[in-house]
């Protein structure tokens, strides 16, 4: 059968498998995927809606960074992130099999375009309060509407959102004083400020094995074809093992990504929009986020950030910017 002329060992982490379609377009943050945080009560993420990539211009703070003092250029992605509506608050208890819901509340008056959508039903806030004895987890029910941020989707986004910090009383008072209120970006995070983005991947339909896994090309004329493995597995066990990389849905998967630094916030004033507008986005008319770095998720897609949970700073510092780049 002869051998190949160059060996190349086949990419693709394995701790992803099943690479199947995500469920929805909304990515989901187990309850035991947020951070604990010391002090008094604090709602612990946020969201927006993936706009397009700026260029940023700063100066190098990383103290032991070898370009520390220096000037740099780096990429960095806008948010739009329109103020969140807090709709309602969960209570959660906990025994052996996990974390159980409670109760929830709702606001008396929403605003017209969330209560057009969802019709809430809950029980009142003093239960709630009498409940209290064996809850164990507060969160908030928060609503953004598309709408705010210049996009034709008219169905607004709803997900929970925990509140950390102090007791659970506390937590509880927190979240009620919220209800009804509209919550901003700025409420939450600071510039310089380390968030954790979970989105939904670019969906990229069934691919081959070469792009979907990296796998080498045959030789030419070696096989049959040229774009599949060389072999399936051994002859034994007469199945094909896991490992193996085959063709299968390449993308519009959910992932997190780690330590995204807040370089800058900001509003629709700023003139953040490149002339003729971001690409399949438009212009950014309200608030918005800028992200060191890369975002998953295309244009125009819902992206959640949460206070991170590894390597958080003491006291994040204020970036330098010395210009952004549309």
């Amino acid at each position: 059968m002869g051998h190949r002329k160059h060996s190349q060992p086949r990419r693709g982490s394995l701790a992803y498998l099943p690479r199947g379609r995500a469920k929805s377009m909304e990515a989901r943050i187990r309850m035991r995927g947020w951070p604990r945080v010391e002090g008094g009560p604090k709602l612990l993420g946020h969201c927006g809606f993936k706009a397009g990539c700026v260029q940023l211009v700063t100066i190098d703070d990383r103290e032991h960074a070898p370009n520390h003092g220096k000037q740099l250029v780096v990429l960095g992605t806008v948010l739009a992130t329109p103020p969140v509506t807090a709709l309602g608050v969960r209570g959660y208890s906990k025994d052996v099999d996990g974390l159980h819901a409670t109760f929830d509340t709702f606001a008396t008056e929403l605003p017209r375009h969330i209560s057009k959508q969802i019709s809430p039903k809950g029980i009142a806030l003093d239960e709630a309060e009498k409940m209290l004895g064996g809850v164990r987890e507060i969160s908030a029910v928060l609503a953004v509407s598309p709408s705010l941020a210049g996009l034709d989707q008219k169905k607004p986004y709803i997900f929970e959102m925990p509140v950390a910090g102090g007791t659970v009383k506390e937590r509880f008072d927190y979240a009620r004083e919220m209800l009804g209120r509209e919550i901003k970006f700025g409420d939450v995070f600071e510039a310089g400020a380390g968030v954790d983005v979970a989105a939904i991947t670019k969906g990229k339909g069934w691919q081959g094995v070469i792009k979907r896994y990296g796998a080498k090309r045959k030789q030419h004329k070696s096989r049959k074809t040229v774009r599949e493995l060389g072999s399936l597995g051994p002859i034994s066990p007469q199945y094909i093992m896991y490992t193996v990389p085959r063709a299968g849905q390449t993308g519009f998967h959910q992932r997190i990504e780690y330590n995204k630094r807040v370089m800058k916030l900001g509003t629709g004033e700023d003139d953040i929009t490149p002339p003729g507008g971001y690409k399949h986005f438009g212009n950014v008319g309200g608030d918005y986020v800028i992200l060191k770095g890369s975002v998953p998720g295309a244009n125009r897609r819902l992206v959640k950030m949460r206070m991170q949970v590894r390597n958080a700073p003491t006291k994040p510092s204020k970036p330098n910017i010395l210009e952004v780049i549309a």
